[in-house]
């Protein structure tokens, strides 16, 4: 099992210091040996996620890291123009000696869609056409005109990672041989309010292991919400304050803190608690990585810096992963 860190770049502060602070934290989830960190685009909305371009901040990233793999979380491709995205990737994946991961998926608010001149109600067949001439490009196609991507990125198509909550895109990323994105929440099907995440994600993994051609190496994500404190009344304080201001699909049957928990899928509170916790989600079981984030507790820095800490030494260590034996807690 690999292991990762996800922000959601939503600290308390202006975008330039969210940034800063993003950084850090990927920089020191590097030094505490994580395998990965990803980072999601969010457009327009500061307060959802205020990161519009990911590859900017991971070309910042790069250069103040040199092992850890750096991720998208997703690209919204429907909004973007492939080529350029092609373009971006192969230029970046050279800086960061080819450490980049691209995470990409047709999701995105609806409202985001209209600037960019897209149409929402099209995104599924906008991003089943922009992911096949992405990959043209990385391939080294014609793109018309007798022109080929450069730099070329034949390493890429091999780092693609495909976010769905639906069991035909779990079979769709199979198919193609790419990453599964699983997310650490997603909305409960109306016929079924109670279903656990496992419930919801275990056809979606099958339909993705069912599709994956013969020989294929499996990659499945499974993005968890998990906040780790030195106690567990800490762990609830700040819980009470970032998931009151969380917004939910669906209304709960009641509004107390134990129920926002679950309805958020959080695994929170010391080391102890967050081992059994994670335990008890059997999707785990397959996932090849476990990719931890703060969001939707949404703690302070200091406090987020705390967490990677304890994520990295107590709590992954007990689930079976082993840290890179390059990473240093210096």
């Amino acid at each position: 099992m690999r292991l990762g860190f996800f922000t959601r770049v939503l600290d308390d502060a202006p975008a330039g210091e969210r940034y800063r602070l993003a950084a850090e934290q990927i920089a020191h989830a590097e030094a505490h040996g994580f395998d990965s960190a990803w980072v999601a685009q969010h457009h327009f909305d500061g307060s959802e996620g205020g990161l519009p371009a990911p590859l900017v901040l991971l070309s910042h990233v790069a250069a103040r890291t040199s092992r850890i793999r750096l991720g998208t979380g997703i690209i919204t491709l429907p909004l973007e123009d492939p080529v350029r995205v092609a373009e971006d990737t192969a230029v970046l994946d050279l800086l960061t000696g080819g450490r980049l991961e691209i995470g990409v998926g047709s999701g995105g608010t609806p409202s985001s869609f209209a600037p960019f001149g897209r149409d929402s109600a099209r995104r599924s067949a906008d991003y089943a056409e922009h992911l096949a001439l992405l990959l043209k490009a990385w391939a080294g196609g014609d793109l018309g005109g007798g022109n080929r991507l450069y730099p070329p990125a034949p390493r890429l198509p091999g780092a693609v990672w495909e976010a769905t909550f639906s069991v035909a895109g779990g079979a769709r990323a199979g198919r193609a041989g790419h990453g599964l994105m699983l997310s650490r929440t997603q909305p409960r099907p109306a016929d079924d309010p109670q279903a656990s995440l496992a419930d919801i994600q275990r056809p979606i993994v099958d339909a993705y292991l069912d599709h994956l051609p013969p020989g294929a190496e499996p990659r499945i994500a499974a993005s968890r919400t998990a906040f780790v404190a030195d106690s567990r009344a800490e762990a609830l304080r700040y819980a009470e304050l970032g998931l009151g201001r969380g917004r939910l699909p669906f209304e709960l049957p009641s509004d107390d803190l134990d129920s926002r928990i679950a309805a958020f899928d959080v695994h929170l509170g010391t080391p102890e608690d967050v081992v059994e916790s994670l335990r008890a989600d059997p999707t785990l079981d397959r996932a090849t990585d476990l990719v931890l984030q703060v969001h939707s507790v949404d703690p302070p820095h200091p406090l987020i810096l705390r967490s990677i800490e304890l994520l990295a030494t107590e709590v992954a260590p007990a689930l079976g992963w082993l840290p890179s034996t390059e990473s240093s807690t210096a």
